[in-house]
């Protein structure tokens, strides 16, 4: 839901994931442009995208550039994620493209079945966090408490555009005309919080753009409570 004006309208948008609740699970696909196996997962997330279920991020990595065609949506902090993903893991390598579920789950490529699960599983799990996202104009206003979680947790703030278009005319997917949902940018570490004491911070989100609030165990653990306001 597209947020209204506070300006105009003297509202605000707001959203609260109780402790007790199914907070959404976070999907977060590593894709490229330049890969030709990455197309069927990058159409998945598409389907992803309309659930309330699901926050849905798309991060385009730039490490198949060299290939032949430069992924204009990729960011190397996206690949540096995805690598500090698979040094928590224990996996040698990175690939696209791959599927991270609430920062733990790995799935290999675009797999329905697996991803369903995948997704079941996680929103069966309890949130021990208490998140509540408030949005006014160009404010949005943090504030959570934890319950036996063990910290420190990091508080990231993402931004997205839910539709983007790429034509591409070099590489593997030379001359094809694709289109990516919730295309990630503007990824912020807001702030280390301890999980001990309640949080409370107020961050700039300028535009109309979704912002997502993530709360992770260390930056590449699990992810223990995410909101998005659309």
């Amino acid at each position: 839901m597209k947020h209204l004006s506070a300006l105009a309208f003297g509202l605000f948008t707001a959203l609260s994931v109780p402790a007790w609740a199914q907070s959404p699970v976070v999907v977060e696909l590593f894709t490229s442009q330049g890969c030709s196996s990455c197309p069927p997962a990058d159409k998945l997330m598409h389907e992803l995208a309309k659930r309330d279920d699901v926050i849905a991020l798309a991060l385009h990595v730039d490490y198949w550039d060299y290939i032949g065609w430069k992924d204009e949506f990729a960011d190397p902090n996206y690949s540096k994620r995805q690598r500090g993903y698979a040094v928590e893991a224990g996996r040698r390598s990175v690939y696209t493209p791959q599927m991270i579920i609430n920062g733990t789950t790995d799935i290999v490529g675009a797999r329905p079945m697996e991803l369903s699960k995948a997704i079941a599983d996680h929103s069966a799990m309890a949130s021990p966090v208490t998140l509540s996202v408030v949005r006014s104009g160009d404010d949005v206003a943090i504030t959570a408490t934890a319950q036996d979680v063990a910290g420190p947790l990091i508080v990231h703030m993402v931004r997205y555009q839910e539709e983007r278009t790429a034509k591409i005319t070099r590489g593997e997917n030379a001359g094809h005309t694709l289109a990516y949902a919730n295309v990630t940018e503007d990824w912020k570490i807001l702030q280390e919080w301890d999980g001990a004491t309640d949080l409370s911070l107020t961050a700039q989100a300028t535009g109309d753009k979704p912002v997502v609030v993530l709360i992770q165990q260390g930056v590449h653990g699990r992810i223990v409570a995410a909101a998005q306001i659309r």
